[in-house]
């Protein structure tokens, strides 16, 4: 009675249940549903705009759906699945109706979404509900507080618990250990999960061994994951999530009711009853797992090759599971369980991502670089550091306009863990604080890191702080168009006076003159600086003598002050850095109003400096200036190239510059 109250029905799909029908038509799909409207029907779809369908599942859908074009307009006329579903997204179908779709973000990377006028991501718990999910999953305060504060801890499982789904499973198996071991040990902590392999195979593993307390027969659990993984596979590489009796008896499987009803639920009545896997995450995990369980060279390279051909993302998870059994300590967690598990297939699967990562990176990528944080996705189950080592070693990892969200950070960090001295691009990734910290523990090795457009804010400081005092390798820093203004930002600064760091971007970032004390720090006490880019900042007031101060003991030899609000009363200021100052060779002061009686000043100091290049465009001078730098530049012995362009030169003064520059400037005067 409050929401959607424009809406007189609701029609609600899911795609796993249309996957059964052939030719139908909408109306057909409504009644069976619905079928105590069919009386009212044909009115009902008189008013399209009071009408809501959703579609629940488009990554479970086996259907052809190709959003660029619709045909159809009768809601009486049959046709496939496919074709209603996009007729109505594109309004050919019951004009002004409203659709609202789910999939998982896999399947949106082969699907044109741009006639969808809205496409929301689902971010999942944030700390709070993550709180509350423990607090309500465990009901006892103690466990709850002693769960969470051990997921706290371990950063990777946390950004699991950005998953529901996974936040269930996570709770389930510390349910389980705390039950059989109330007291957290050291050990109890190195077995818990590190990766998503090894979280469900925890999660498995407990009910197994709650099964063979209670078994109820001679049907081992090895015999009963084999056929109920052999279908499972099928289903995954065939995009089907829901079976039937025939399925069961074609893949051998048993419904024991007990360990059968662990995994799989059922639903329907005799003679139709579906069963369907607890969740179809759980259906990739026993697909993958089959295949080290009844090893066959042949069918796992088909299946390999089979999977890596669809590019609607079904088999994504699958794949990530697979590399996550090539790892002998996974394995090993269902020993005591279903015996040993194939190290052939282990050593089959190391040898495919070790091809898959050689072939992505010699690839030109499709899809940004999102094809390569799968491969790394793979690596990363696999928890093979000298695969890592081998497969990326040297190379340059570039990310750049790819969203990542902190379970990709997570993963990143492992990788870079295994790199040595590389260059790193995460701009415009959307990485945000959280993300960062995710990312900390492998960035003390990089040799150059981009982290400009990331939603970085002064609380980052105290991080990036960490980051670049630990890294002895650092030369090149990007941190641009973030917003690091604020009372961490010394922080940052204070670290920098310890780093090797030569060239450091920090343009548009929000800093104000109240920055500049700690700016000056920084690079006073810096040896090995030579490049800084302060640009579109705001730098006018009292504190910019003192980083102008500290320029004269800094060895920069590029400053980049465009756009920072500086106005004449700046000028001296300027002049007592760029005077004292011997290493300074390039100084862009464009985009600022320096026009006034202390410019001057400034070219006087020119004429005692060692400038090659000086940008002085949109500075608002006029031709009374045009003597001051004629001054500057007849006195000054290295100056080469002189940017004027942009001001308002014209006047009797113009030809004393025209003069000074004539024979002076190699590269001349672009006014």
């Amino acid at each position: 009675g409050k929401h959607y109250q424009r809406f007189a029905f609701v029609f609600f799909f899911r795609f796993r249940d249309l996957n059964r029908l052939g030719e139908v038509s909408l109306e057909e799909i409504i009644l069976q549903q619905y079928p105590y409207l069919e009386g009212q029907i044909g009115d009902i779809l008189e008013d399209p705009e009071r009408l809501l369908f959703i579609f629940d599942g488009l990554d479970e859908s086996i259907h052809q759906i190709d959003f660029r074009s619709s045909k159809l307009s009768n809601p009486k006329q049959r046709t496939d699945i496919g074709e209603i579903v996009v007729s109505l997204v594109r309004q050919s179908l019951l004009k002004g109706c409203s659709v609202l779709m789910t999939s998982r973000p896999t399947r949106l990377g082969s699907v044109n979404t741009d006639v969808f006028q809205r496409i929301v991501e689902i971010m999942g718990f944030l700390q709070r509900d993550r709180r509350i999910f423990f607090n309500h999953f465990f009901g006892n305060e103690e466990w709850s507080e002693k769960a969470f504060h051990y997921v706290q801890e371990n950063d990777t499982l946390y950004t699991f618990c950005y998953i529901p789904a996974y936040c269930w499973i996570i709770c389930t198996v510390l349910s389980m250990c705390f039950r059989a071991q109330p007291t957290i040990t050291d050990q109890l902590m190195t077995s818990l999960p590190k990766t998503v392999t090894q979280l469900f195979v925890t999660f498995v593993s407990n009910i197994l061994a709650n099964h063979s307390q209670n078994t109820d027969g001679a049907h081992t659990a090895r015999e009963l994951l084999t056929s109920m993984g052999w279908m499972a596979e099928h289903g995954v590489m065939n995009h089907m999530i829901v079976f039937d009796e025939r399925h069961l008896e074609s893949f051998s499987v048993r419904n024991d009711k007990h360990l059968f009803s662990s995994f799989l639920m059922e639903s329907g009545q005799p003679p139709d009853v579906d069963y369907t896997f607890l969740h179809l995450t759980l259906q990739e995990f026993f697909a993958a797992l089959v295949h080290f369980i009844d090893y066959d060279a042949d069918r796992l390279q088909e299946t390999l090759d089979k999977a890596e051909s669809y590019e609607d993302g079904r088999a994504e998870i699958f794949l990530r599971f697979l590399c996550g059994f090539s790892d002998s300590t996974t394995r090993s967690m269902l020993k005591s369980h279903v015996g040993e598990l194939s190290t052939q297939a282990a050593r089959h699967v190391i040898t495919w991502i070790r091809e898959k990562t050689t072939k992505q990176r010699s690839d030109k990528p499709t899809r940004g670089n999102r094809d390569l944080l799968n491969v790394f996705y793979y690596l990363h189950e696999s928890r093979n550091k000298a695969l890592v080592s081998q497969c990326i070693g040297s190379n340059n990892i570039d990310f750049s306009n790819v969203p990542l969200s902190p379970l990709d950070c997570s993963v990143l960090s492992f990788i870079l863990q295994s790199c040595r001295e590389i260059e790193v691009n995460l701009s415009s990734c959307n990485i945000e604080s959280k993300g960062l910290r995710q990312l900390i523990p492998a960035l003390h090795n990089i040799k150059s890191l981009g982290l400009d457009r990331n939603h970085l804010t002064d609380s980052s400081c105290p991080h990036l702080a960490s980051v670049i005092r630990n890294n002895p390798t650092l030369r090149t820093l990007d941190l641009s168009h973030n917003n690091l203004e604020g009372p961490h930002f010394g922080d940052l600064m204070a670290a920098l006076t310890t780093s090797r760091i030569e060239e450091f971007q920090l343009y548009n970032n929000h800093l104000t003159d109240s920055s500049c004390p700690h700016l000056a720090s920084g690079i006073r006490n810096n040896p090995t600086l030579r490049t800084l880019n302060l640009s579109g900042n705001n730098l006018e007031g009292p504190n910019f003598g003192d980083l102008m101060a500290a320029l004269t003991t800094s060895r920069i030899e590029e400053l980049h002050l465009d756009n920072t609000h500086l106005t004449d009363s700046s000028c001296p200021h300027l002049a007592s850095g760029i005077r004292n100052n011997p290493t300074l060779r390039t100084l862009n002061l464009s985009g600022n109003n320096l026009e006034g009686p202390h410019f001057r000043d400034l070219m006087a100091a020119l004429t005692t400096s060692r400038i090659e290049e000086l940008q002085l465009m949109y500075t608002h001078l006029t031709d009374s200036s045009c003597p001051h730098l004629a001054s500057g530049i007849r006195n000054n012995p290295t100056l080469r190239t002189l940017s004027l362009s942009g001001n308002n030169l014209e006047g009797p003064h113009f030809r004393d510059l025209m003069a000074a520059s004539d024979n002076k400037l190699d590269r001349g005067i672009t006014v």
